[in-house]
């Protein structure tokens, strides 16, 4: 039950107490584990742009992307991105990619966390078809569902099938993963602003970031030579909004595959850090010119 601190065991050491009774008591407040998988997902959120494209597509079926989750240096869980094979949704040919967040058992005992998001967009990475999120974080449960109608230009969600009511998109808006994928076709420079529109169904916007740099980073005993991405936060709804000194930081590759390899925010809770520890390239599925 969240409502009380862990029972420990007698030879549990005493640093693990302290650190256990802090870390539950903050995310009995604050739900901190929820907090984690939104920040990855909102994270890519505000990524985009109308930039020149390469010919061939930098994802392809079968890439894993597997990211440890921490929270003030305190390992939480993990992330996974993947690139399934193409599906047909409604008769329109469509990539399919999934990201999964689960808590370590460790940290399931307080609040445990198992969400799968799936999202769907066209093979001429144009905007989004089909958006679906399966949420269970504590006592939270979600089945979420976001259908794309572009002949009316609308988006309409619905949880366990409970619809609400449609809501105006703009031409080209994507969902919060697939938006990631669609911001690998880019081409990155230093001091660009990278914009494009997203949704969750729920709310419309046009996401920014810009490119501060480039620099070299080490994870894990690697080095990856990236671009360092920061997302306009000023849309982004829950815990950033109550963070006076909110910020979010993203580092993708300057190879022409562009992989997330790190994702850093800093809000009121503390700090929270994403990392790569393991990447499966997987093989090609498609070339895809995109027209704006």
């Amino acid at each position: 039950m969240l409502g009380r601190y862990p029972v420990f065991k007698k030879n549990t050491p005493i640093r693990w107490k302290l650190l256990s009774i802090e870390f539950f008591r903050r995310l009995r407040n604050q739900f901190i584990l929820r907090i984690v998988f939104i920040f990855i997902v909102i994270t890519f959120l505000p990524i985009g742009n109308l930039a020149a494209f390469e010919k061939n597509l930098p994802f392809y079926a079968g890439e894993t992307l597997t990211f440890q989750l921490k929270w003030s240096m305190i390992p939480v869980g993990e992330a996974v991105l993947k690139v399934l094979p193409v599906e047909t949704i409604a008769g329109i040919e469509s990539y399919h990619f999934v990201m999964t967040a689960k808590s370590y058992p460790i940290i399931d005992i307080l609040y445990k966390v198992r969400d799968r998001i799936d999202a769907y967009a066209d093979l001429g990475m144009n905007h989004s078809i089909l958006f679906k999120k399966k949420q269970e974080e504590g006592k939270t449960k979600r089945d979420e569902v976001v259908n794309f109608d572009w002949k009316s230009k609308e988006a309409q969600y619905s949880n366990f099938e409970k619809k609400k009511a449609p809501i105006p998109i703009l031409p080209g808006s994507f969902d919060p993963l697939s938006v990631l994928y669609y911001a690998r076709l880019l081409n990155l420079e230093e001091g660009s602003e990278l914009q494009c529109p997203v949704t969750d169904g729920k709310k419309s916007i046009v996401g920014k970031a810009k490119v501060i740099k480039r620099e070299t980073i080490r994870l894990g005993g690697e080095k990856y030579d990236t671009y360092l991405l920061e997302p306009e936060l000023k849309d982004i709804r829950g815990v950033f909004e109550k963070s006076k000194n909110a910020e979010m930081k993203l580092w993708i590759t300057a190879d022409n595959r562009r992989i997330p390899v790190k994702i850093k925010s800093k809000v009121i809770v503390g700090d929270f850090v994403g990392e790569l520890v393991s990447a499966e390239m997987g093989h090609q599925i498609h070339s895809a010119s995109v027209e704006k």
